[in-house]
């Protein structure tokens, strides 16, 4: 009895600082499904910068100059950076590294939907800066609020270095736009590819989305998928404008009414065939990865008996 007593009141504690859209810190008492959640989501984020690396990485070397090499080598290296950030926000659940890596590789937990997509020429590079991580920022500038501690403090830093992705991204399309017609042509084709997956960023419509509302209720997340998508779309359409570009959506229109722009369904049946490994690239990214991670073991076993050396020094 006693027992449930304590447990009772560890869950009236939490929930009290839940209430009071407090943190959550890693020594806390928490529900496991809270900690089963978060895990689930922070995973899947630092799977997705990892992987994320590989469309634009692609293009390091095909750089039209030294200029746009080491504005895209410096992007490539922020997102390790935030891979490594977000798997140790991770660890601070109970987690390991290494098994999270294990997940990945094995299909067990996911990654982005929209790094299942091939960056066909050189424009991805902008479009993914302008789209990709637009939606990005829209999914994850709430996340600085959110309610468990190490994952909003990561935000803090990620988001301001994915606003300056986004940034980067549009210039390198202004850029473009204002160029040759075959560079403009260049520009909307690439538009027209990564236009349809960028929503589909967001995650199933509300009314298929299994965790948002618990999740919502702990102070995880702060708004729903239609609401984020919603937001982007908004946001996005003066962009578009402004560019010259034209969004590949005939339904997309101005709504004075509800003061948001009206726009088409996805098509969720192409969400659904690549989150199940149907994408165009899902066994390439995967493939690559494990490689990457099994020619590195060499490295971790070196610094692994280092440490055990210094440990034993001391």
């Amino acid at each position: 009895m006693t027992a449930t007593l304590d447990e009772q009141e560890l869950q009236g504690r939490f929930e009290d600082v839940i209430a009071a859209d407090q943190r959550i810190e890693p020594r806390d008492w928490m529900p496991e499904a809270y900690r089963r959640t978060l895990v689930r989501q922070i995973a899947q984020h630092a799977h997705s910068e990892i992987i994320g690396m590989q469309p634009e990485g692609n293009w390091i070397l095909r750089a039209p100059s030294l200029r746009r090499k080491a504005i895209l080598l410096a992007k490539v290296q922020d997102e390790a950076g935030h891979g490594m950030y977000l798997y140790a926000a991770a660890e601070t659940l109970g987690v390991d590294r290494a098994e999270l890596t294990d997940k990945l590789v094995t299909g067990k937990q996911k990654y982005s939907s929209i790094f299942n997509y091939p960056a066909l020429s050189y424009a991805d590079v902008g479009v993914i800066g302008w789209l990709v991580d637009g939606a990005a920022i829209c999914n994850q500038v709430p996340l600085c609020r959110c309610s468990y501690g190490p994952y909003a403090r990561a935000m803090i830093r990620i988001c301001k270095e994915e606003s300056f992705h986004q940034r980067q991204g549009y210039e390198l399309l202004l850029a473009m736009v204002n160029g040759t017609d075959a560079q403009r042509e260049m520009v909307q084709e690439s538009t027209n590819r990564f236009w349809w997956p960028s929503l589909m960023m967001f995650g199933p419509p509300d009314a298929d989305s299994p965790n948002t509302s618990q999740s919502m209720a702990w102070g995880i997340k702060r708004h729903t998928n239609d609401e984020l998508r919603q937001r982007f779309v908004d946001m996005t359409v003066p962009q578009a404008e402004a560019l010259g570009i034209t969004l590949p959506d005939p339904g997309l229109a101005w709504n004075e009414e509800r003061g948001h722009y009206d726009f088409s369904e996805p098509d969720w049946t192409e969400l659904q065939a690549v989150i199940s490994g149907s994408g165009p690239c899902n066994a390439q990214r995967i493939a690559h990865r494990k490689r990457a991670h099994d020619e590195g073991e060499w490295v971790r076993e070196a610094a692994a008996a280092y440490a055990r050396k210094q440990e034993s020094r001391r």
